[in-house]
This record gives C-alpha cells, sequence and structure tokens, in this order.
C-alpha cells in the first residue's frame, strides 16, 4: 500500500496542515513551539524575503542551524522560495564550510551569531548574504533576523512551486571514505519513503508525537524528522543533542510514541538505565538507522524497554531507507527487513554483476523512485555509482529465502587476510556478546605475508575490565580462526559519524599517533 495523498510539495503539505491542523503543534524545542498555522504564515513570509534578496528558483541557500524550530522553518521556507536547500553540520569545522558554500554555489546562509563570523570566514571573499538566529543572547552580529523576516510582510509573494521531482536538497555524504560528495535529493523520493514505509508498513500517525535526537543535516533525520512529521500532520519535539540523561527525561514524561535514532543512541540508552527500570509509558516503537546495529542490543533493548526496535537499511543516495522491518510479523535476527513498495533490490557478484543466490554474500544495488538522481558536480562519480538504472550501493549484503536483507559489510571495509574476507561487523557482533562490552570497532590492518589481520577496538562499560586473553578465547567460541582479532586495543569512544557510521580510518590514525586527539 501507497499513501499517495503524502506525495505532495512542501508548500502543498503546509496549506493542507494549517487548514486541517492549524491549532496543532508542529514542532517544538526547548524553548520554542509552532503550530501548523504558524508554521505555514512565518515560512510563507521568510520565503517573500529570500525573494526579495534575490534567490531565484534553483538557488542553493545553507543552513547551518543546530536541531530546532529555526531550522524546520529555513528548510520549508526555502522550498517555497523554489530554492535548494544545503544542509550543514552546525559543528562543522570552517574547511568543511567553506567546501559545501562553494561546492554548492550558496549566496546565503542561515546560521546564528556565534556561527557568522566563521561562515563569512569560509565564504573566503564569495558573496555571502546572512539570515541570523537569536541564541543564548549575546551581541548580534549584523544581518537580517530569521524572526523578523517571519513576522514581517515580504515585497514579493513566494512562488511556491512544485517542485517536487527537482533537485530541493543537496545533503553531503559523511565522507568516511572520501571528500564528501553533495548528493541531490527530491521532495518526490524523500516523501516516497514516507508514503511506503512510515505509513503504512510501520502504522505511525497524524496522532504519533516524534522525540527526535538525529541530527537535521542527515538524510535520515531530513525524511524522518522533518518531511514525515509535516506529511502526517503529527508533532515532533527536536533535541539539540542527544543526552541520554534527558531522552530518558522526555521519555518518561508520557508524551512521546515514537523514537527514531541511531546504534549510539540505543547502546547509551541501555547504558543510562538501570536493567529493571519500567517501560517508558507511551512509546511504542523505535527505528534505528545509519549504520548496522547488533542484534545482541536489539534483543536486549526490547527486552528492557518492552518496545520494538526496528532496524532498516538506508543510505543518502537513496533519500534514506531501502528496507524496514515490521512492528508485526516476524522478524530475522540481524536483518534490516524488507524493501518496501516500489523499490527493488538485488545482491549481485562484484565481478560477473550476476545475481545470486539466497544466503550468498555480493554486493546490494537498488533502483526505484527513491534513488538520487546524481552527485552535485560529480558526473563521473554519478556514471560510477548509476549503472543502467540501479544504484550500486557499495555495501555487502545477503538475503534469505524469503527476502529478508542482512547488511554485511562496505566492501571498501572488508578484512582481506590471505585472500579470505571477513566482514567487520560479524567480529563486531561477535565482541558484542562478551561481559562488559559496551562498544567495539573492528578493521584490518597491515601484515607483512597475509596482507591484512583483523584487529578490534573496544569500549567498555564503565566499571568493568576485560582481560584481552579471556576476549580472545570468547571469540575462538564464535568466529571462525581467520576472523579471530590478531590485536585488542581499548578507547575511550569509537569514532563516528552524525549517523552512527564508525570512521574506521580514525582508529588507524589513534594507532600512529595515540596521544592525538
Amino acid at each position: 500500500m501507497l499513501r499517495t495523498d503524502w506525495i505532495a510539495s512542501v508548500p502543498a503539505l503546509l496549506r493542507r496542515q494549517a487548514d486541517e491542523r492549524g491549532s496543532k503543534t508542529a514542532y517544538s524545542d526547548a524553548t520554542t513551539s509552532i503550530t501548523y498555522n504558524d508554521l505555514e504564515a512565518t515560512t510563507r513570509n521568510i520565503a517573500g524575503h529570500l525573494c526579495d534578496l534575490g534567490v531565484e528558483q534553483g538557488h542553493s541557500v545553507a543552513i547551518m542551524l543546530p536541531n530546532s524550530v529555526a531550522w524546520i522553518q529555513s528548510c520549508f521556507a526555502t522550498l517555497r522560495a523554489g530554492a535548494v536547500a544545503v544542509p550543514i553540520n552546525y559543528e562543522a569545522p570552517e574547511p568543511e564550510i567553506a567546501y559545501r558554500l562553494a561546492d554548492a554555489d550558496c549566496g546565503i546562509i542561515v546560521t546564528t551569531d556565534e556561527r557568522a563570523e566563521l561562515a563569512v570566514k569560509a565564504a573566503a571573499g564569495r558573496p555571502l548574504t546572512l539570515i541570523l538566529v537569536d541564541r543564548h543572547g549575546g551581541a548580534r552580529k549584523p544581518g537580517s533576523r530569521l524572526q523578523d523576516l517571519a513576522s514581517a510582510k515580504p515585497v514579493t509573494v513566494p512562488p511556491d512551486p512544485d517542485r517536487i521531482h527537482e533537485t530541493s536538497f543537496i545533503v553531503y555524504t559523511s565522507g568516511t571514505t572520501g571528500r564528501a560528495k553533495g548528493v541531490l535529493l527530491s521532495q518526490h523520493g524523500l516523501l516516497w519513503v514516507t508514503a511506503a514505509c512510515w505509513g503504512p508498513r510501520m502504522g505511525l500517525t497524524a496522532e504519533d508525537v516524534f522525540l527526535s535526537t538525529v541530527p537535521l543535516f542527515h538524510s535520515y533525520a531530513l525524511n524522518v524528522s522533518v518531511l514525515t512529521v509535516l506529511a502526517l500532520g503529527a508533532s515532533e519535539h527536536l533535541c539539540e543533542k542527544f543526552s541520554p540523561s534527558e531522552t530518558v527525561r522526555l521519555l518518561d514524561e508520557g508524551r512521546f510514541t515514537f523514537l527514531p535514532g541511531v546504534p549510539t543512541l540505543f547502546l547509551y540508552l541501555l547504558r543510562a538505565t538501570p536493567a529493571d527500570r519500567p517501560p517508558f509509558p507511551k512509546l511504542r516503537m523505535c527505528v534505528t538507522g545509519g549504520a548496522v546495529i547488533p542484534a545482541t542490543v536489539t534483543r536486549e533493548f526490547e527486552e528492557r524497554f518492552k518496545v520494538p526496535l526496528l532496524d532498516g537499511y538506508g543510505i543518502t543516495e537513496t533519500h534514506t531507507f531501502v528496507t524496514m522491518n515490521a512492528p508485526t510479523g516476524g522478524r530475522v535476527p540481524g536483518s534490516c527487513g524488507l524493501p518496501f513498495a516500489g523499490v527493488s533490490v538485488r545482491i549481485v557478484d562484484r565481478n560477473s554483476g550476476m545475481d545470486l543466490d539466497p544466503n550468498q554474500e555480493g554486493e546490494l544495488i537498488v533502483r526505484g523512485p527513491i534513488v538520487m538522481s546524481g552527485y552535485h558536480n560529480k558526473p563521473e562519480e554519478t556514471a560510477a555509482a548509476l549503472q543502467n538504472g540501479w544504484y550500486h550501493t557499495g555495501d555487502l549484503a545477503r538475503a534469505d529465502e524469503n527476502g529478508f536483507i542482512t547488511i554485511t559489510g562496505r566492501l571498501k571495509e572488508v578484512i582481506i587476510r590471505g585472500g579470505q574476507n571477513i566482514a567487520p561487523a560479524e567480529i563486531e557482533e561477535a565482541v558484542l556478546l562478551f561481559q562488559g562490552v559496551a562498544d567495539c570497532a573492528a578493521l584490518g590492518l597491515p601484515h607483512p605475508e597475509l596482507g591484512e589481520v583483523p584487529a578490534v577496538f573496544i569500549v567498555l562499560k564503565e566499571g568493568h575490565r576485560a582481560d584481552p586473553a579471556e576476549l580472545l578465547a570468547h571469540c575462538k567460541g564464535h568466529l571462525s580462526a581467520y576472523k579471530i582479532p590478531q590485536h585488542v586495543h581499548f578507547v575511550s569512544e569509537i569514532p563516528r559519524t552524525g549517523s552512527g557510521k564508525i570512521i574506521r580510518y580514525q582508529l588507524r590514525a589513534h594507532l600512529e599517533n595515540p596521544n592525538q586527539p
């Protein structure tokens, strides 16, 4: 089933929800809440002011804000002006900001007073108009104020274009394997996921109240925490950052029914709560994405909190999710579920391109309305990734006889020991079963004879110690001999992207310079 009525342009959805749910709270943060009526009116005003500033259809507007109502307003206003939204990590360093502003040719940025000077410096002399958001008081930098634009009538009536199939977002990849690429995403592709997955399969409705801690500059949050809330007419509270104690406090209030997150969020919630604590009052479903979550974590979370924790698979290039487990019916431990309506997947041999039999490991490729149109200004990378209508994910997976997909690793992350392939996720799953391990990451280290050997980096639970010899003995009971880690390193944390993916090159750098922060 596909909820085609949810696939509409953002301007149309804003008008619809204002008509049907005008006084209902749409989004809130720690200091602000906004109704659907006010959301429609303020984004219309801001969009008109963007046009007054010279924004035309197809121009790019950067958004560098923390999770907030202001982020939502800036995003929707940009689309109502016919422009392309370019989300930037609020805490990004200058080189990362500079690259995105230049690559996407952004002439306007919406940010805070605290980041205004950095934004101008990153623009490196290119014209850049600032629209600033008041935050925590303090000195005001020169520039237009977002809230002033939201309340004042503009000269120009915004076009409210129906650009549902054109590029509406340039979302930059996490860059774990190289220079970040700008992925061209559309409202249609993002809302297809909403219409095919979040409604029909997951059962989310206008009655649900979301609690979101996922950074909005990621496609995962852009889909579920921004557009899905609007399409459903639901309500959502946005946390500026994830805090285990604050998340527990909010969930205990009894308002929230749905919690999307990444694997680390659910790991930290387990660490922050006693094993015998009662379930959260109204929470009925959690979803994890962005990276593979070990089946052991899923099982422990569901046993403790008495709520389903559902795993899905997706990436930026597919407007987020491709597959998802359902809250009812059978699930395969460790699987990320089945594709949803309109999406085709294949698991193919990397060399021949031929489809593989069930339970054989190969590359996952995807086709359907969720596939990106390409990479911004990168025709060669686009041609390599999109072949005959299929997006080649670079992810290794296998499918069982019933079609349930299990992600086993990345082609570029596979450890090749003496010609034998080892998926880091398989080692990580085994190590997490060892008592006292809170988090871990596996990767390959150079070896003069075998090419690579597996190593594991471990974060221990508070108050726990671990003997490497005992850990390796444990691994012998769960892994083939060639998969057993040859090196064990204890670290304070596993570096991850905002979407939860392990940044393995930073672990390698840690070995080369252990004193480097």
